[in-house]
């Protein structure tokens, strides 16, 4: 995770003394929302075609998703990391390669 990035995040947050409404259910709440926004470029397609749209609803997920994890002081490489290792038991390249299958149909 890139320092400048949060650092920017954090400053915008507290220049606007928004941390008191960022409670965990309210960035859970959140991230949900933006999500929705972001799943409603998809709404009549498969594609977005604004693509300027797209990265600006992304933004306000990963944003989000951030703030979550600052709230409780989760090192964002290290969660990552550990759920790719935990995803990489569950689903074995030799039975997933392929497949769409959840890991206990595999």
């Amino acid at each position: 995770m890139n320092k400048k990035v949060m650092e920017k995040i954090l400053d915008f947050r507290n220049e606007r003394d928004w941390e008191q409404y960022h409670s965990g259910e309210n960035l859970a709440k959140s991230l949900i929302i933006e999500a929705a926004e972001l799943l409603e470029l998809y709404q009549w397609g498969n594609e977005v075609e604004n693509i300027e749209r797209l990265k600006e609803e992304l933004a306000d997920v990963m944003i989000y998703a951030l703030l979550l994890a600052n709230r409780y002081k989760l090192d964002v490489e290290d969660i990552i990391l550990k759920k790719i290792k935990k995803n990489a038991e569950k689903y074995p390249v030799k039975k997933a390669y392929g497949s769409a299958k959840k890991y206990n149909e595999l």
